[in-house]
């Protein structure tokens, strides 16, 4: 691959990401602010109020523990919510063939989309974490940690988000897999609280729940508590953001639903 092509891959990533910046800042008040707001009422009702009936969690009070599992949690939707509705509309008018047929390698469209839903997802993150340092201390155990699973979950969700909408065939397949899939795994994967307190066999059946791993890793950068191994935990999300960039970038070079 010469210079010339090198700049044409580097200004059709350009190119695709900066669409999808464009996209949803263009749209802020429905795509940054709710999720904001929705956060906010966490933090009021379950930190705010409950929390002080609750007490401490590993030594921390209630709301600093929940902190880090709503902020991910923000970081979840956004992310997913962000590509399935973006590639899904990019299918819907066509203009997804035209990318296709265009001499763009598969893995820039990938990364474009992707890259877009994780911008997303790291800006709603920093607003929520604004909003969450009016409630409780922000802390920082291990800021690396804290920061790669970040990252790797808005990869890893961007890239779930993007195979959601290559298969769906109509808007309402878009919110199939958050409503009944991301929703119930997130609330049950201790966001709200320490798996140690279920009892058998309800905590072993948890540790098959992915967001649970994300969940505490990300404590863990923060806190420095986790109910599981954090290496394997960031390990976990590695392997599985790997598995699924290769089963995207697969479906996509392949032109699965999207070639018609």
């Amino acid at each position: 691959m010469n210079a010339g092509d090198h700049y044409g891959v580097w200004l059709s990533f350009c190119t695709i990401l900066r669409r999808e910046i464009t996209r949803f800042c263009r749209i802020w008040v429905q795509t940054l602010i709710p999720p904001v707001i929705s956060m906010s009422l966490y933090f009021i009702v379950f930190g705010a109020l409950i929390g002080r009936r609750i007490g401490q969690l590993d030594g921390y009070s209630y709301i600093e523990y929940i902190t880090p599992g709503i902020i991910l949690i923000s970081v979840i939707n956004s992310a997913y919510a962000n590509v399935s509705s973006s590639f899904f509309s990019a299918k819907f008018q066509k203009f997804i063939e035209e990318m296709l047929i265009a001499p763009i390698p598969g893995y820039v469209i990938l990364l474009g989309y992707v890259c877009g839903g994780v911008a997303r997802s790291l800006i709603v993150a920093v607003l929520v974490t604004l909003v969450a340092m009016q409630f409780t201390e922000i802390q920082l155990h291990n800021p690396w940690v804290a920061a790669a699973v970040v990252l790797l979950t808005a990869m890893l969700f961007s890239l779930g988000g993007l195979i959601n909408g290559i298969f769906a065939d109509k808007f309402d397949d878009i919110s199939i897999v958050p409503t009944f899939v991301l929703a119930p795994l997130t609330y049950l994967g201790g966001v709200f609280y320490t798996i140690n307190l279920l009892p058998e066999p309800w905590r072993i059946v948890s540790l098959f729940n992915p967001i649970l791993y994300m969940v505490n890793a990300f404590r863990y950068g923060l806190l420095g508590v986790t109910d599981v191994d954090p290496a394997f935990a960031c390990g976990f999300i590695v392997a599985a953001v790997a598995i699924l960039f290769f089963v995207a970038l697969a479906l996509v070079e392949r032109g699965v639903g999207l070639k018609t």
